[in-house]
């Protein structure tokens, strides 16, 4: 029969053991985070992918037009070469005034992707702000907020930017990028903050409560982090939505106005010219529709992967 001490001795040996098997197992069978498993997902994800790598191509070709039209000048113009089809010396032809559309098309990008990317960031940061206060502290501060949002809710998009571009002395990227994120905030800032009321309640927020962290803090620290995915995946869809917006002002003839490039100039120009040349309206048009389902494409990919009830 072996001696107690014995046995208690390959006890606690035993113990030891497996409390450092556990601790070294612990980083790999631990929870693992959201947006870890959500880029796992996302890398696979084909459709992500090809979102992805379009709206790069659109990114750069907006920042770095040159880039793609190896030195051609948009303004360059020969009347002597109106409305030229398509050919070898201009891959898209050339417009009523003679200059290579292509370089044209090229251009056009920067304008309608800066609109798009500035709006997103203006109506994500009045969003977040805005709906961050509603929920956390409800209350008095969510009623009035709440109310605010309606008044804005109940005016369209279009024709909220369209009234307040109609009176503008002057309708620039900047301004028209403004006039939606005035009226296009209204969405995140709902989404922020039913996000923000379903986890105030959280015991890791009242647990930060408990130990004395202020409301700007728990608030920054603990309940942000955990409530701006849904508001990203609108974000990413709604960057497309602003694209296409800003074309349909601009063609509807309040919009971005010459000399600036940009897709919806080119479809309001060529709307004229769709019987003689349609290919002043095809090209634009197919970048336009090519960019915004991009953007698209990825805010579905990542709606499905930060819900796994979806997948």
């Amino acid at each position: 029969m072996s001696d107690p001490n014995d046995r208690l001795e390959e006890a606690v040996e035993g113990h030891e053991l497996d409390a450092a098997g556990a601790a070294e197992a612990a980083p790999v069978i631990g929870q693992e985070s959201l947006w870890g498993n959500a880029w796992r997902y996302l890398r696979t994800n084909p459709l992500f992918l090809l979102g992805a790598a379009l709206t790069v191509i659109m990114v750069v070709m907006a920042a770095f037009p040159r880039l793609f039209t190896w030195g051609i000048d948009p303004y360059d113009c020969d009347l002597s070469l109106s409305r030229q089809s398509p050919s070898a010396a201009h891959w898209f032809g050339t417009d009523i005034q003679g200059c290579d559309y292509y370089a044209n098309v090229v251009y056009g990008a920067r304008s309608s992707v800066t609109i798009g990317l500035l709006t997103m960031l203006g109506v994500l940061i009045i969003g977040v702000v805005i709906g961050s206060l509603a929920g956390y502290f409800g209350g008095i501060a969510d009623t009035v907020l709440a109310r605010v949002t309606d008044i804005f809710f109940g005016i369209p998009l279009m024709l909220g930017a369209l009234i307040l571009l109609t009176v503008s002395a002057q309708r620039s990227v900047a301004t028209v990028s403004l006039a939606l994120i005035v009226f296009g905030w209204m969405t995140a800032m709902r989404l922020v903050r039913s996000s923000v009321v379903s986890i105030r309640g959280s015991e890791y927020v009242q647990a930060a409560q408990a130990l004395g962290a202020s409301p700007l803090r728990v608030l920054i620290r603990h309940v942000l982090p955990n409530a701006v995915a849904p508001v990203i995946i609108y974000a990413t869809i709604s960057v497309g939505t602003f694209i296409a917006a800003e074309a349909a002002l601009t063609y509807l003839g309040i919009g971005l106005q010459a000399p600036d490039i940009s897709w919806g100039l080119q479809i309001n120009q060529a709307q004229s010219l769709i019987g003689s040349s349609p290919y002043l309206l095809f090209f634009p048009a197919v970048f336009l529709s090519i960019t915004v389902l991009a953007f698209i494409l990825m805010g579905d990919a990542l709606r499905d992967a930060l819900d796994p009830k979806r997948r």
